[in-house]
């Protein structure tokens, strides 16, 4: 099966935004939200606020994205989930 994660095909800076937010694509949590990833990558091609994005990615150090972002939603969500499986990892350790 193919992977969602595809380098080439995606704009770049979903995958920087998700990085900046502590948020692992390759960390399963694409695999588990694939729908919720697809239209994150949707919006994102399609998002007028690049030049904003941009800005945001090169100087900010945060726990949630930017007013702005299309994706803020989504990136909540995969945040909170990343977080709540490593707190039952942890809990199971």
């Amino acid at each position: 099966m193919h992977s969602p994660i595809t380098h080439e095909r995606q704009p770049a800076q979903i995958l920087e935004m998700m990085e900046r937010l502590g948020i692992e694509p390759e960390g399963g949590v694409v695999a588990r939200l694939g729908l919720n990833y697809r239209t994150a990558l949707h919006r994102c091609d399609s998002c007028i606020c690049k030049t904003e994005c941009r800005a945001w990615i090169d100087k900010a150090s945060a726990l949630l994205a930017p007013r702005f972002c299309q994706n803020s939603d989504i990136f909540f969500e995969l945040k909170f989930d990343a977080l709540s499986c490593n707190r039952a990892f942890v809990g199971n350790a």
